[in-house]
């Protein structure tokens, strides 16, 4: 079954930076658009970046451009969250996420890392 195990997680103070990686297992890899979404407490879970398969044309969050940069790797079936510049509003819980590319929306969830941004 599909598996996403998310790591990287931890304490900043704003202006800092962290790094995400999720690593992925139990399906094609490179038959699945990646994701990161997070969730602030009090909040809905809300997009943040998502990469197609090939590691192509990435988005992004308004909130994040210019300040996380998403990338793959699929000879080692990671995703990564790469994030500059952070923010006490960037402060969450951070998953990954995957979904067939071309599906409509993201089905396969990992547990979440942590995210603190102190000012």
């Amino acid at each position: 079954q599909v598996r996403l195990v998310e790591s990287g997680g931890g304490m900043v103070q704003a202006g800092g930076s962290l790094s995400l990686s999720c690593s992925a297992s139990g399906f094609t890899f490179t038959s699945y658009a990646m994701a990161w979404f997070r969730q602030a407490p009090g909040k809905e879970r809300e997009f943040v970046a998502a990469i197609n398969w090939t590691g192509s044309a990435p988005r992004y969050a308004d909130s994040v451009k210019g300040r996380f940069t998403i990338s793959r790797d699929n000879a080692k079936k990671t995703v990564n969250l790469q994030m500059n510049n952070l923010k006490p509003e960037d402060t969450g819980v951070y998953y990954c996420a995957a979904k067939v590319q071309g599906g409509r929306v993201y089905d396969n969830w990992g547990q979440g890392t942590q995210v603190t941004v102190s000012s």
